[in-house]
């Protein structure tokens, strides 16, 4: 059995804050592995705004070296476009992995706009990750007043294989003010470097 994390986002760009969020979860919740799953396009955001998908993936591949963290195209490759779609192909294609969705409590804020977000929580277990600013409002979000009567106790997370969906626990994190809005609005360029650089070793091999 293998124990895997997933990250849905946009990674619109990939940054030390989606970083440090996930090696504290692999940490807090014993993964073998977290999958980033860099999303084709999220229904939810406006389209306008994003980075084509190789510059947000090779963002991802940067701030993933050296670590258990796995970037991924999967959306892309399984023709999903829902998670709750995403899920079930990989829990069919991966009968001997124990799943574990991690969002942070902004993308909890919303969760109720989700397509089938009930049956996203009936699938695997959820991990909240807290961020500043958001945690009191997720604490009042509409899905909570579901989700409420099937909170873990944060001492139990190293179990979480065991649990039988749905389950949800509260992560506390330390503070972590980094943001891909505020880098698109610092350096809205950001995607041409990343792809030049995945561009470059095919010019340099092809010649």
């Amino acid at each position: 059995m293998n124990r895997i994390g997933l990250l849905g986002g946009s990674f619109n760009p990939a940054h030390g804050g989606h970083r440090a969020i996930s090696l504290f979860a692999i940490r807090a919740l014993e993964l073998d592995e977290l999958w980033w799953l860099v999303s084709p396009g999220n229904p939810l955001k406006d389209a306008a705004t994003m980075a084509p998908l190789a510059a947000r993936l090779a963002s991802a591949r940067v701030q993933a070296r050296g670590t258990r963290i796995r970037p991924t195209a999967t959306e892309a490759e399984l023709g999903t476009r829902y998670t709750i779609d995403t899920l079930a192909a990989l829990k069919s294609r991966y009968p001997d992995h124990k799943f574990i969705w991690l969002m942070g409590a902004d993308n909890l804020l919303q969760f109720h706009h989700w397509r089938a977000w009930r049956a996203i929580a009936r699938l695997v277990p959820i991990a909240v990750v807290a961020r500043p600013g958001y945690n009191r409002a997720a604490r009042a979000a509409p899905a909570m007043g579901w989700l409420r009567r099937f909170v873990r106790p944060a001492a139990e997370l190293r179990n979480w294989t065991n649990w039988r969906p749905p389950a949800l626990v509260l992560l506390r994190f330390v503070p972590d003010q980094r943001s891909a809005t505020r880098i698109r609005q610092a350096d809205p360029d950001w995607h041409r470097r990343a792809l030049s650089r995945v561009e470059s070793p095919r010019r340099t091999h092809s010649s």
